[in-house]
């Protein structure tokens, strides 16, 4: 305990808990979720961020670091540090534009795919776990509604949610 001062609070409870401001529980829980997913990662040598550089190179074959900066939410500087990295272990590959000299296209290597399968194993489990209480009519109004503050339309989400999940719960 603090001298002088309230205790902090654990995860879940007071302004960390149902109580408190949304985009600091989306943080809260983005941090959780991060650290297990690199303790999951943590025997194959993969960060949560090169895990969605990889989940992302896989998807759109081709980007360049700045396209993969934008998709997986990384500044341009640790993507380039993320490339660097998995470039060196031999899970990407560059190769040039064919106008644009200084841009150079991200692959999958085969290692690299090899790798990708072995941890989205690991994240599947790990997502099954993080929706288990949920059915799959809550599931798809969560990531609705996650997809709807990524795109500053939540208003929509939450109101399409209603119907099928209920009210939100109060957070005064």
């Amino acid at each position: 305990m603090r001298k002088g001062n309230p205790p902090i609070p654990s995860a879940g409870e007071g302004k960390r808990g149902e109580q408190g401001y949304l985009g600091y529980l989306l943080r809260q829980a983005a941090g959780a979720y991060r650290l297990k997913v690199e303790r999951t990662l943590d025997e194959f040598g993969v960060t949560q961020a090169q895990f969605a550089a990889l989940t992302m190179v896989s998807a759109y074959p081709g980007l360049s670091n700045a396209d993969l900066a934008r998709l997986a939410v990384l500044t341009p500087q640790t993507v380039s540090v993320i490339v660097g990295n998995l470039e060196k272990a031999g899970s990407l590959v560059r190769r040039p534009h064919a106008v644009h000299g200084r841009i150079q296209h991200l692959d999958l290597s085969d290692s690299g795919r090899a790798l990708l399968k072995k941890c989205r194993e690991r994240v599947y489990k790990l997502e099954g776990e993080l929706t288990a209480g949920l059915s799959a009519e809550e599931e798809r109004a969560v990531r609705r509604w996650l997809v709807a503050v990524a795109t500053a339309d939540a208003g929509t989400a939450v109101n399409a949610s209603h119907d099928q999940v209920g009210a939100p719960p109060s957070v005064s």
